[in-house]
């Protein structure tokens, strides 16, 4: 699969995935489930598989964030899912009520695939890092963790964001292991 580039998607397009974001959580409100969707209604850029997450802030504070790391099925239907499960299954949040539902803010981020970072030391994997670019995947043994490029905005520096995704993962601040593995992405970013 080729990586989508920013410049692929239209305007038409990212405004079919707000919609359809938007849609699935009211279709959850009144079905439990996603609202679902044929792909074969919609461009072959939304029919192409990709891997999204899709984030709910409510008075710009986040209220549910969903998605996977991998893309195994179309756009528009990983969206729509996800927007759903965003709502309705975050387990640090009650489910979205109806009330709730007009003051959302909605973020989709379509991710480009993962690319494994050759790491010496935890310095090595620091100055590696791009501040507002890179999302990271870090992962040893049973524990994984990620971070969007879009938390960079609430953090200060690639030594802060490191902290706070081991955390994530349920290390200890200063945990280091020449086993961890750590991966590397992009997204494209519709709001």
């Amino acid at each position: 699969m080729v990586p989508m580039l920013s410049t692929d998607i239209t305007d038409d397009e990212k405004n079919i995935l707000l919609s359809t974001a938007k849609q699935s959580i009211g279709y959850g409100l009144q079905h439990h489930k996603a609202k679902p969707v044929d792909p074969g209604e919609y461009s072959k850029l939304l029919q192409a598989q990709a891997a999204t997450f899709v984030t709910l802030n409510l008075n710009h504070q986040l209220r549910g964030c969903i998605g996977t790391l991998e893309a195994y099925q179309p756009l528009i239907t990983d969206v729509s899912e996800h927007a759903y499960a965003a709502a309705f299954q975050d387990p640090r949040f009650s489910p979205l009520t109806e009330k709730e539902l007009p003051l959302l803010e909605i973020h989709i981020s379509i991710l480009t695939p993962g690319e494994e970072m050759d790491i010496a030391s935890e310095e090595d994997l620091l100055n590696q890092l791009k501040p507002g670019i890179d999302g990271l995947i870090i992962s040893d043994g049973k524990h994984k963790a990620t971070f969007l490029p879009s938390v960079w905005e609430q953090i200060s520096g690639p030594r802060e964001f490191l902290v706070h995704l081991k955390r994530k993962a349920g290390w200890s601040d200063n945990y280091w292991s020449d086993e961890i593995k750590a991966s590397r992405y992009q997204t494209i970013s519709i709001d």
